[in-house]
Formats: C-alpha cells, structure tokens, sequence
C-alpha cells in the first residue's frame, strides 16, 4: 500500500494515477471527505496525530507534499513520526529547487525526511510547466500579464515527469537515500513560456513588467501568511538573478527517456486557455 498526501494535487493526482496504472494498491489522504476511483481514501489531516496513525496504517511508502499556511515544519516532522511508528518503509519528500537555498523553508521541511531512518528520496523540480495554468483566466479576458521574474530561467517541468519519477522511487529502492534537482529539457524565461502559449493558442497575450513589492503585496491581499509570501518573494528573487538557470539530466537517467518539454505541456492543455 501506497500513501499519497496531497492527493487531489498537481503531482499528486499524477502520482496517483500512474500508480494505478502500474496495478499498485494506493491510499489518498485528504483532509475532507473526497473520493477518488480505485483509490482508498483516509481522511486526516498534518495537525491531528491519530488522524495521521490511521492514514499510514499498513503502508510501505508514503508521497509526502507538505504546504501549511506558514513556513513551518511541523507538519513534516508530524507525518514522519507517524510513518516511523507504523513501519513504513520509505518516504518520497516533494521540495522544490530553491531547497539548497539555506534557511530556506523547503530545505527546513526536508530534514524531517532525511532524519528518520527510513528509505527516502528528496525531489527538487523546477517551476511547473502547470504553473501558468493561474493566467488562465487572465488570458481569456485579454488582462497583460504580469512578468515578476524578468529574464530569469529556469528549467521548466511537467508534473507528468515529477510524479513519474516519485513512482519509481516510491516502487523501487534503487533511489533510497538520493535527492534529485528535476527540469525539464530547455532553459526558459516567463516570456519565452508566454511566446509558446501564443503560438499553440493562435493569440497574441499582453504582459508587462511588475515588480516584486507588489508580488508580494497581491499574495497579501489574496490572504498569504506575511511569511509565505516572504519565502515566495526570495524564490522570485532568485529566479529573476538567474540562480535556477540549471539544467540536469535526472528525469532522462531515471525515466529512460527524455522530459517533456513545454510545448507539449502547453499542446496537451491548451482547452484550459481557451
């Protein structure tokens, strides 16, 4: 048995699929009462201990994705311990490639994970190629967006990849003890995403330049912890100064196969712009 946090998720949902795809036996946990096909789903919730013993209750391999309301821990450290107790075998820890970023919330949220003494695996992806699926509606009414990170590039991933090499190493113990930086095959900037966009749509999208303050300020005003939005800004920050401009060949090694690349992910979705 297999548990899923973030079930309903970007890569979760993929996880979840791909999981069932391979005939293995795969538990959600959700915080409400939802219900997924073929999917055992065990409501709990990261702030209620039992809630937690009951979700990993015969499971060999939780899919760990964490993201409280602020940058805390606690609800790693929650889940690991949980997982201890009931003999799970190995935990695959979602992060992101601002985690090598000391005191860094992502890195923070890690070392539960690495701590516990059990089979783990640290991804670390890129921006989301899924990530410009929150300019859908802004498209659609013709509003330019908003460039907040410049020229700054960064090697954008499908979460199809992500939760694809979550699923080996959630099935496998080949990549116990790893951490792996995941990107997509090419370096991109936002306008270089945005030009894509405008080519698989037929239509021309507006931006301009926006300013980081007033990032932060729209991510207040949407009702942001003060310290998320903290933790969001110097991750833009960091992309706007060219510091994720990486690229690895992880996704290829463990897939066998080259990542999607954006236009595919934009090609494969282009009725959500529509």
């Amino acid at each position: 048995m297999i548990l899923v946090t973030g079930a309903t998720g970007t890569t979760g949902s993929e996880v979840v699929k791909q999981l069932l795809d391979m005939g293995e036996k795969v538990r959600a946990m959700s915080r409400r009462d939802t219900a997924i096909h073929g999917v055992e789903v065990v409501k709990a919730d990261f702030d209620d201990p039992e809630s937690l013993g009951r979700a990993v209750d015969g499971v060999t391999a939780v899919y760990l994705v964490t993201a409280p309301a602020k940058p805390i821990v606690d609800h790693d450290v929650a889940l690991v311990e949980a997982a201890k107790t009931a003999g799970v075998q190995r935990i695959v820890k979602l992060s992101a490639i601002s985690g090598d970023e000391p005191g860094s919330w992502h890195l923070r949220s890690e070392q539960p994970t690495r701590d516990s003494g059990l089979g783990w695996t640290i991804l670390r992806p890129g921006t989301f190629a899924s990530n410009m699926m929150r300019y859908a509606p802004m498209i659609k009414a013709g509003i330019p967006l908003q460039n907040w990170t410049k020229g700054g590039a960064v090697g954008v991933i499908d979460p199809r990849d992500i939760a694809a090499v979550a699923v080996r190493a959630l099935t496998t113990d080949e990549h116990s003890g790893r951490e792996y930086v995941l990107t997509g095959p090419e370096l991109m900037t936002f306008t270089q995403q945005v030009a894509v966009l405008e080519l698989v749509l037929g239509t021309r999208i507006a931006t301009e330049e926006g300013s980081i303050d007033a990032a932060r300020e729209a991510m207040l005003n949407h009702g942001m912890h003060p310290d998320s939005a903290d933790e969001a800004v110097a991750g833009m920050t960091r992309l706007a100064e060219g510091k994720y401009a990486v690229l690895t060949e992880h996704v290829a090694q463990i897939l066998g196969r080259a990542p999607i690349d954006f236009t595919t992910w934009a090609n494969d979705h282009r009725a959500a712009f529509r």
